[in-house]
């Protein structure tokens, strides 16, 4: 498998949108996002569970920018596939030159599978991710925001993902990956391209089952209706977790 064929379409799609940003108000923002992943096996079955948590910050730390919770479940098919699904809750807040007027949540189902092969030495991970989201829609009561309603939208997700050793013991290793996000549906207005994520970051191996990843995240973002652009230059934190659960 040719990981470029598989990125190509993406990359084109994002190239596309972004030929067109300089027509658009564009914002550059210092964000910080502190998160965790874990996977866990539970016992010695195929079944295992899905906890993350994310504290996502603008200016460095200074403000809100998301919180995001997403619990699921693992389905080992193989050792190369994994099937996940599950839910996940999102709190957006202003950030930034062009802030929302007010902070609104998302629910959102989620399934996606998961791949890995070894390709000219390394392990390669892909991973497809779909989602179904409710984004809230507020309206003011005096002096207070509520949902009103709640805007149904689709998105699909694709990344891949590899680290390349940089100690004999291979417990220090750089990451680098690229995901690109495509909104679709009838709700969808003018972002079918909703974002991409690029990233390097410097990993450690803790223990047999942790790590801990510091590094760089450029996020290219448009929001809905097209005409704001967000470059949000992002230090991301991340430890990672396979503990099992269970004998």
């Amino acid at each position: 498998m040719n990981p470029s064929s598989i990125l190509r379409p993406g990359i084109l799609a994002a190239m596309a949108s972004l030929a067109v940003a300089h027509a658009a108000d564009v914002s550059e923002n210092a964000n910080l996002w502190i998160s965790y992943f874990g996977d866990h096996p539970i016992g010695t079955n195929r079944w295992g569970i899905h906890l993350e948590g994310q504290a996502r910050l603008a200016e460095m730390g200074d403000r809100w920018q998301q919180i995001l919770i997403r619990p699921g479940i693992n389905y080992t098919l193989s050792p190369a596939v994994t099937l996940s699904a599950g839910y996940c809750f999102i709190e957006q807040f202003p950030y930034g030159e062009f802030p929302i007027a007010h902070d609104y949540p998302i629910h959102a189902s989620w399934e996606q599978v998961a791949y890995t092969h070894p390709a000219l030495g390394i392990t390669w991970l892909h991973r497809a991710r779909l989602e179904q989201r409710w984004i809230g829609q507020m309206h003011k009561l005096g002096e207070s925001w509520d949902v009103a309603d709640y805007r149904h939208e689709n998105r699909f997700r694709y990344m891949l993902r590899t680290a390349v050793p940089l100690t004999r013991d291979k417990n220090g290793y750089v990451a680098l990956w690229d995901e690109v996000f495509v909104n679709f549906g009838d709700n969808v207005y003018r972002n079918d391209f909703d974002q991409n994520r690029a990233t390097v970051a410097l990993g450690r191996n803790l223990s047999r089952f942790t790590r801990l990843e510091v590094g760089f995240m450029e996020q290219t973002l448009q929001r809905r209706g097209g005409r704001v652009w967000e470059h949000n230059h992002t230090l991301a934190v991340s430890l990672f977790s396979r503990a099992p659960l269970g004998n």
